[in-house]
């Protein structure tokens, strides 16, 4: 089994469609290849960004196949889990298994609300199903489940339960988890516009959004902090903000879709019931993102950071 490292930047990948809705993935795997020459760590795949609730469990694993094989000796392939049903994730982690993805990110079970417990019992019986390494996304703001410390609790005995997807928006919860845990859950922050801020307080990681079209400056910022070269990270970071802010928004895929295809390096397809950015919204999302293009900063020489230390 390979060793998933769960640190560095980790992007939640657009799904790239053709014009007809059909799985694009020579343009999904051209933007990949961007990203992995920007020094990115891992892919997660079929994410809420990755549009998860339009895409059937075959097309994610397809995603999930052609990454792999472009790819899948240079960095981590994780694969989103996000089902109602108990067996029915099971049963997705199993065929991502057979297919050699190297690790799973799940989200509590969706459309209802779980108690506490059944959401404990929810990830341990995923975690039992499979000898991958497991992320765990813990996002109550957009989903209303929150994977509180006493869920871990329960969770720390599960050795391939490794790392928690933080996007609760509190940063002190970085620290509530170091000081209960310590080191034994990795913790990649889910929120764009507090990275630098959650990866100060010790996070491992970013699991991020605008990576997809931004992504040697979203490494830079990473590799910078972790290396303590403060000043030049935030100066990326105050540059980068208002277009980070686009990734906390109900339209996140079709922002971040718009900021790939502005870079140069995606697509703007979307999946119905959503359909690309019109109007005054559009205008406001371009304004954004030209204004930042048109000042993007030069970066530090970042990929030749020593990040053995992180």
């Amino acid at each position: 089994m390979r060793p998933v490292k769960w640190k560095g930047v980790y992007p939640a990948v657009t799904t790239k469609f053709k014009s007809n809705g059909d799985l694009d993935i020579p343009a999904f795997l051209k933007n990949i290849q961007f990203q992995a020459d920007a020094g990115i760590d891992g892919v997660v795949i079929g994410g809420s960004l990755g549009e998860s609730s339009t895409i059937t469990h075959q097309e994610r694993l397809d995603l999930a196949k052609a990454t792999l094989n472009d790819f899948g000796d240079k960095i981590d392939v994780i694969l989103n889990i996000a089902e109602g049903a108990t067996r029915a994730a099971i049963d997705l982690v199993k065929k991502a298994e057979a297919i050699g993805v190297h690790g799973f990110m799940v989200l509590p079970p969706m459309m209802y609300k779980p108690t506490d417990q059944e959401v404990a019992n929810y990830f341990k019986e995923i975690a039992t199903s499979t000898s991958l390494p497991i992320m765990l996304y813990n996002n109550p703001v957009d989903y209303k489940i929150e994977v509180t410390l006493e869920i871990l609790e329960q969770l720390a005995e599960f050795d391939n339960i490794q790392a928690i997807k933080e996007s609760t928006r509190d940063i002190s919860n970085v620290t509530r988890m170091k000081n209960r845990f310590g080191d034994r859950f990795k913790i990649l922050c889910g929120v764009d516009t507090l990275a630098m801020e959650e990866l100060l307080m010790g996070a491992d990681g970013w699991v991020a959004g605008l990576v997809d079209a931004f992504p040697a400056e979203t490494v830079a910022i990473y590799r910078l902090t972790k290396a303590g070269r403060i000043d030049e990270a935030l100066q990326i970071y105050r540059w980068f903000l208002p277009i980070l802010e686009l990734d906390i928004n109900p339209q996140l895929v079709q922002n971040i879709k718009l900021a790939e295809v502005m870079t140069g390096i995606g697509t703007e397809h979307v999946r119905a019931p959503r359909h690309i950015l019109v109007g005054a919204e559009r205008e406001r999302v371009i304004g954004i993102l030209e204004k930042g293009i048109a000042s993007r900063p030069t970066l530090p020489d970042y990929l030749n950071i020593d990040t053995a230390s992180f």
